[in-house]
């Protein structure tokens, strides 16, 4: 009982989160004192038994959503799991004294849930439907009865769409443009939904990523079932569909939680960052409790050492709901501020079960300057231990995303999602060929048992060294100035496939 009122605390602590900014007390000055980081010593006080307890101690956390949920979760938006997710991280935090200072950043985030969906093309019950997260309801939360209408090129112009659209069901390919433009433009035609057909025949989970009163109830399908309708549509056929979405657009606030060193040189910080929500279907211990685990146990370890250069923790809400967090964070930094983070490291999921150890492969050649010699960090980390490693594209799938954009360096590692290993890679890594690399991703089953321990401690290791590397000194590092953080426009405008876990374009 103790326990579960330490938990329910969380609720005082978040009313208090809701103001923009709350700091602690602000120390400066080197911890003279201690040793100056070491990357050997440090990653030496990386122990399996540490990471296990403190997973332990959060599926509990997410236990305390049954009530609300009916399972375990820390969704954002519950009244327990994700709240007593950040109490628990702030606490573990401010425990460490002095050695810290930690801020709260509250952001206004709009949650969508779609209740219930339906798509059906002239007879058939589609099988590979998927609603889109943040699509509206179809008017009055009732199926719209109408005729599809096949829309020009990729539905990225108001010119695709014909005068007949009006009133019908927009029947559009997806490709070239952001999902949510197409929608807009469906709704500005005066379509009742639409329907976004894969370019190849996977079921996929997009996004609109934004609310936009253009928008129209919006679905997905898998080429599979939509050729045999583009073939007819193309050959003057008229077919009758009906779409059926019930959803809830609600806007809440929710918070990230930062911590920086009162050691080292606050103009030079190294940066580094895990998302601390999970889905709404599961408890998250992987997705993303491992990073978050991993961040929690870095920064306790920490402090038994000096570091020249600053340190700052990132724990970032609303990952899954669209990197949220890390994006309002890293957009908000004036341009001074973002020229002191002279790199963003992101750890998302670092035990998969059937693991790989991935590193984003970001080169200078498209990235900000710094990206590339990050990257190869890990890779001259795992050769020296002899370990296997692949790359990974850069693509926009974890919170790396936001400061991209604002042109700062980044990279980070994984050990995979929903993506299936292939022979090779179980011949590189071990496992099993033609499963998940997490085969409980975004599921119920990502509790404690869901955690390769093995991966974990090492991934954990290699943390370490990226911040004991980068804490010790950065004379080798490319150097940031206020002129690239304020041009950013080379990588603010850049397009990319991922929103999180969804497709948006």
């Amino acid at each position: 009982m103790a326990r579960i009122l330490f938990l329910l605390s969380a609720l005082g602590f978040v009313s208090a989160l809701d103001q923009q900014v709350l700091s602690g007390p602000v120390v400066h000055g080197q911890h003279k004192d201690k040793p100056l980081i070491d990357t050997k010593s440090f990653q030496k006080t990386i122990k399996g038994d540490n990471l296990l307890a403190r997973a332990k101690e959060l599926y509990e956390i997410a236990k305390t959503s049954q009530d609300e949920w009916n399972h375990p979760t820390r969704v954002i938006g519950s009244a327990v799991g994700h709240q007593a997710t950040l109490e628990w991280i702030y606490s573990t935090i401010a425990k460490l004294g002095d050695y810290y200072t930690l801020s709260n950043q509250s952001f206004p985030v709009v949650l969508g849930r779609v209740n219930e969906a339906r798509l059906v093309l002239e007879n058939d019950v589609s099988k590979s439907m998927v609603p889109f997260a943040l699509s509206p309801s179809t008017p009055n939360k009732q199926p719209v009865f109408s005729q599809l209408t096949l829309i020009a090129n990729d539905g990225c112009e108001a010119s695709d769409f014909p005068s007949e659209t009006k009133g019908s069901i927009a029947f559009i390919r997806r490709g070239s443009c952001f999902y949510s433009n197409k929608s807009s433009l469906a709704g500005q035609a005066g379509a009742l939904a639409a329907v976004v057909y894969n370019t190849d025949d996977e079921q996929f989970r997009g996004t609109l990523s934004f609310v936009d009163p253009d928008h129209v109830a919006t679905v997905g399908i898998a080429l599979g079932e939509a050729a045999p309708i583009i073939k007819r549509l193309e050959n003057g056929d008229s077919i009758d569909a009906i779409v059926y979405v019930n959803a809830e657009l609600q806007e809440i606030h929710t918070t990230n939680i930062v911590a920086q060193t009162t050691a080292g040189d606050p103009d030079n910080c190294v940066m580094l960052g895990a998302h601390s929500d999970s889905v709404e279907a599961g408890p998250g211990i992987n997705d993303d409790g491992s990073g978050t685990i991993s961040l929690l146990e870095i920064a306790t370890q920490l402090t038994a050492y000096n570091v020249t250069n600053c340190v700052r923790f990132g724990w970032w809400a609303g990952e899954e709901e669209g990197l949220l967090g890390s994006e309002w964070y890293a957009s908000s930094l004036s341009k001074e501020e973002n020229a002191k983070i002279r790199m963003f490291m992101d750890y998302d999921m670092m035990a998969s079960p059937n693991y790989a150890y991935q590193i984003y492969n970001a080169t200078n050649a498209i990235n900000p300057s710094g990206s590339e010699e990050l990257r190869d960090l890990y890779v001259d980390w795992y050769k020296d231990q002899g370990l296997n490693y692949s790359f990974i594209p850069f693509d926009g799938r974890s919170d790396y995303v936001g400061f991209l954009v604002q042109g700062i360096p980044s990279g980070g590692i994984a050990t995979g999602a929903e993506g299936i290993k292939s022979k090779k890679g179980e011949a590189k890594f071990g496992g099993k060929a033609g499963d998940w690399f997490d085969p409980c991703y975004h599921q119920l089953c990502d509790d404690v048992g869901n955690l390769n321990m093995t991966a974990f401690v090492v991934n954990t290791q290699l943390i370490a060294h990226s911040v004991a590397t980068y804490a010790r000194s950065l004379d080798d590092y490319p150097k940031r100035s206020l002129e690239a953080a304020a041009d950013n426009g080379q990588f603010g405008v850049r397009d990319m496939k991922y929103r999180g876990s969804y497709l948006v374009m």
